[in-house]
């Protein structure tokens, strides 16, 4: 058997990518040894690499959409120094570890101390660096959606969208961690919740 990283990498970009045909006859012509298509590698590793860098795109730019977040934030543009935030938990947060973990995050504090621009903040950085599904959830989209599923007798139907997703922030801005066995360990509040990481207070 022949061996050309340079074709094998072709072949795991053409899989990764859902192409398998062309994958198969990618392998068979590394197989053959043709110099034409020797030749060609290089460029079709180029077109390859700009595909999936265009696919990366949408794809961050339509999880974006689907969180609805209201506003972009992120912590680049937070002034912790014009904040009692404790500023090395929330870095420590932004890792993200705590979505591996299925814990809990709970933001607390008054109004006006930054608790949506963290809890967003969070969401955005979920999406395009950790390519998790993250839904934001305002106090009226919320409600009315709720009462609207109960009105047409589709109560649940929000909840079983939700086992898709991630990261959920909702009203209260307590953002819930989904386990990989699908279950949830959110919880109302903070002293009631066990597996709740530690409060980021803003107070």
């Amino acid at each position: 058997m022949r061996h050309d990283p340079a074709g094998a990498a072709i072949v795991i970009m053409l899989r990764s990518l859902k192409m398998p045909g062309m994958a198969q006859a990618v392998h068979d012509l590394m197989e053959q040894g043709a110099p034409a298509f020797d030749a060609a590698i290089p460029i079709l590793s180029q077109l390859l690499k700009a595909e999936m860098a265009e696919r990366e795109v949408r794809s961050i730019s339509y999880h974006m959409k689907a969180a609805r977040f209201p506003t972009h934030k992120d912590l680049s543009g937070f002034d912790f120094a014009a904040s009692e935030i404790n500023e090395a938990l929330v870095q420590q947060l932004h890792r993200c570890e705590f979505l591996d973990a299925a814990e809990n995050v709970v933001l607390i504090g008054g109004p006006g101390t930054g608790k949506s621009h963290v809890a967003t903040a969070l969401g955005v950085q979920a999406i395009e660096h950790h390519r998790k599904r993250v839904r934001f959830f305002s106090t009226v989209e919320l409600v009315n959606a709720l009462e609207q599923e109960k009105a047409l007798g589709r109560a649940g139907k929000i909840a079983q969208a939700l086992v898709k997703t991630e990261l959920v922030i909702p009203p209260s801005r307590q953002i819930a961690a989904q386990s990989p066995a699908g279950q949830w360990t959110s919880s109302d509040t903070c002293r009631s919740a066990p597996r709740v990481a530690p409060c980021c207070s803003t107070c």
